[in-house]
């Protein structure tokens, strides 16, 4: 187990509980999951109270899990933890194995309930798609390993050993999916480049025609065991292919299909298609009305249960549908459900099993085909609930799950047990910390609608103190927050709360898990009624006595991003600062230069800017607004952004720049896309929004801090203060 640097150093005090999480695992675990306290604040003088609250850096060394899935049999459960790269450390120092990027992913098993996690892979082998064997002697997995070309397919052994390849492409393989009785695999991979393309592109003839020309996704059959290997046969079926499903019992494969690999043909086109597995022909094509989730066999291979849209105009896909698989209608189970279902899995061949989003909590139920009463297996207001995988008896089940005091790790649950139990604890360091109050809060907006929103208060915190406020706004709008933990590089939550800021982030009108209603609330009114919510919300706290309402601050990414522009122009006497993360600036030009224009008419513009709408566009733009702003704003974008494209922040830098009269700064990070993925680039983010509110709702204000960052830890900062020599 690694932990942060610094907090081992730091934390001298608790030397105890290192000791023991040092020397045992088991034991660590233990301590982390009960509910126990680790430390006694009140005994604690004032310094080393400070040293306990969360930090960027310790934001920076988060593990959590990726994905969990149980064994046919429910004995074992394999999972994937994210190990974080280390930002603090440079090439070739203290860590010869740093390299800026995304997180390492390690390989686990463990068996349920009492085993010991085991390590199967480690980092230094990246892993993905983490399949069981259909009789679970075995996990299969995707990795490039040397000296493969691309991405190939990997099996190892429940008993350990040396992984082996087993299948390899001329392209990578994208996903696969193993026939009953693991001979055949059915894969997905993306067309070869043709050779003549090639040969010019050796030639320097590299030029790129727009969204044409792309390589689809085919599906590939192929035999493994066979020495040597059969070459795979290919299945010509129309459309970009992705999500290959063997049925049970070998006959068929379900898959999903999509006109083009384009994103917005991927999200409002994608359908799905059964295809009979010996003679290759598309024998079923579901309908599905909406944007398209998980997809799932039931155990006779009978049906398909799916999470779909509504219709074309849902913003998420929530329903929970089940359609016969050689064909017929297409049923939705769980008509008018005022939440959104986010993963499935069979029970047996008339019940399915399903996690779903209530409002900012889930549950975990089960429902028969014929619509009946559904069974609440695990009860909203524990553990936020992520993805599911179930037995093949359908007795136990794996979850990935998260709460307010640790991000995601393994849980599960066995036939009769009152809920599911916690496995991994990934970051046992964090019991040592101090983490603030955080609860539910509703609150009424001005036309009456009840919305909710989750309250992080200030660590410390003294009744009667009013407390500078951060609204953190999520993006989509098709999403929302649950009550678990919502601290991240981007999230401000308990790292500002440990500065001595209130948190706040409101799930507006347009948010999902409150069923379909809810969610087309903010349609075709950008800017409008929904982010009123947010005024509103503010206006809420600061009526209850706990926040100072001339300094409120906003950030958030995406449409959050969209939100904190907005704040700063249009609604800027509201907010004291902002920080805009990959936000709209521009709705006229965003339409222009997305990925998803399609996406964007369906699910929230509902209306095209040239049918007489181009003035209502501009009006809801925060660049019509600008000579308005009055909020210091800080703008982070990433270069290689399609979904909103960086123009969209040069844009509104530009223009408060040369107005002048809010100070504002943009920041573009190079490599990033619609979200930073690389160490660097994320502590880098951390530290600027951190610093960016700091200075303006607590600090001097006036022009913005130093444009340069500090990236050393805290106690080098230290070292070098007392080593520079006098003047």
């Amino acid at each position: 187990m690694k932990y942060p640097n610094a907090c081992l150093r730091r934390l001298t005090f608790v030397a105890a509980f290192f000791i023991a999480c040092l020397t045992s695992r088991s034991l660590a675990a233990q301590q982390v999951i009960s509910d126990e306290p680790t430390i006694e604040p009140e005994k604690m003088p004032a310094e080393q109270l400070a040293e306990l609250c969360l930090t960027s850096e310790h934001l920076a060394h988060v593990n959590y899990i990726g994905s969990a899935a149980i064994s046919p049999a429910g004995t074992h459960i394999a999972f994937t933890r994210n190990i974080p790269r280390n930002p603090y450390e440079q090439p070739g120092r203290h860590d010869p194995d740093f390299e800026d990027g995304a997180p390492h992913t390690e390989l686990y098993v463990r068996r349920v309930p009492d085993g010991e996690e085991v390590l199967y892979v480690g980092r230094h082998a990246p892993v993905s798609n983490v399949r069981w064997l259909p009789d679970g002697s075995a996990l299969s997995f995707l990795a490039k390993r040397d000296p493969d070309k691309h991405t190939s397919l990997y099996v190892i052994s429940l008993t350990g050993g040396e992984a082996r390849r087993v299948l390899a492409h001329d392209t990578d393989i994208g996903d696969y999916s193993w026939s009953d009785d693991a001979t055949r695999v059915a894969f997905v991979a993306t067309d070869e480049k043709p050779k003549p393309r090639k040969d010019l592109e050796k030639k320097g003839f590299k030029a790129e025609v727009y969204e044409e020309l792309h390589r689809l996704s085919r599906l590939w059959i192929a035999h493994v065991g066979d020495e040597p290997a059969l070459e795979p046969d290919s299945v010509e079926i129309a459309g970009h292919v992705t999500d290959p499903q063997w049925s049970p019992d070998g006959a068929h494969i379900a898959v999903k299909i999509s006109p083009s690999p384009l994103i917005d043909d991927v999200y409002m086109k994608q359908r799905v298609q059964v295809v009979e597995a010996d003679t290759r022909k598309v024998v079923t094509k579901v309908p599905n009305p909406g944007k398209l989730g998980e997809v799932a066999w039931s155990p006779d291979g009978k049906h398909l249960a799916m999470i779909s849209g509504e219709d074309i105009n849902d913003p998420a896909e929530g329903r929970l549908m089940v359609v016969p698989a050689g064909g017929g209608e297409l049923r939705e189970i769980l008509p008018g459900f005022e939440g959104h279902v986010k993963s499935i899995g069979w029970q047996d061949n008339d019940t399915v099993m399903y996690v779903a989003d209530i409002g900012v909590e889930t549950i975990f139920a089960k429902v028969d085909l014929t619509g009946g009463d559904p069974k609440t297996l695990i009860p909203k207001g524990g553990v936020v609930l992520g993805s599911v995988s179930v037995a093949k008896d359908g007795l136990a089940a794996a979850f990935i799950g998260q709460a307010i005091d640790h991000p995601p790790e393994v849980f599960f649950m066995k036939h009769g047990d009152e809920n599911a139990a916690r496995l991994t604890a990934s970051n046992p360091w964090l019991a040592t910390l101090r983490l603030a109050r955080q609860e539910v809060i509703e609150y009424d907006a001005r036309d009456g609608l009840t919305i909710q929103g989750i309250l992080i208060h200030p660590l410390d915190e003294k009744p009667g103190t009013r407390y500078p406020l951060i609204v953190y706004v999520h993006g989509g709008p098709e999403a929302h927050e649950s009550n678990g933990w919502i601290t991240n590089y981007s999230r401000p939550g308990h790292l500002a709360a440990a500065k001595g800021f209130a948190v706040f982030y409101p799930n507006y009108r347009g948010s999902t898990g409150r069923g379909v209603e809810f969610s087309k609330l903010g349609q075709a009114d950008y800017a409008g009624a929904e982010f009123d919510d947010l005024v509103d919300g503010v206006a809420h706290l600061v009526k209850k006595g706990l926040v100072d309402e001339k300094k409120v601050g906003v950030t958030g990414g995406s449409y959050g991003g969209y939100a904190s522009a907005w704040c700063a122009t249009k609604l800027t006497d509201h907010f004291a600062a902002s920080v805009m993360f990959v936000g709209m600036s521009d709705l006229v030009s965003k339409f222009g230069t997305t990925d998803i224009p399609n996406e964007m008419f369906e699910s929230h513009a509902r209306k095209w800017p040239w049918e007489g709408n181009w003035d209502w566009f501009r009006e809801r733009s925060p660049i019509f607004h600008v000579e308005k702003a009055r909020t210091p704003l800080l703008i982070l974008h990433g270069e290689n952004d399609t979904r909103v494209h960086p123009s969209q922040s040069m844009e509104l830098y530009r223009y408060l720049k040369t107005i002048g009269k809010a100070p504002v700064r943009l920041v573009l990070y190079p490599g990033e896309g619609h979200g930073n993925s690389k160490a660097a680039s994320r502590l880098d983010y951390n530290l600027r929004m951190i610093g960016w509110f700091e200075h303006y709702l607590k600090g001097p204000c006036g022009v913005p801090p130093d444009a340069e960052i500090d990236y050393q830890l805290p106690e080098k900062k230290n070292e070098d203060a007392t080593t520079k020599p006098a003047d």
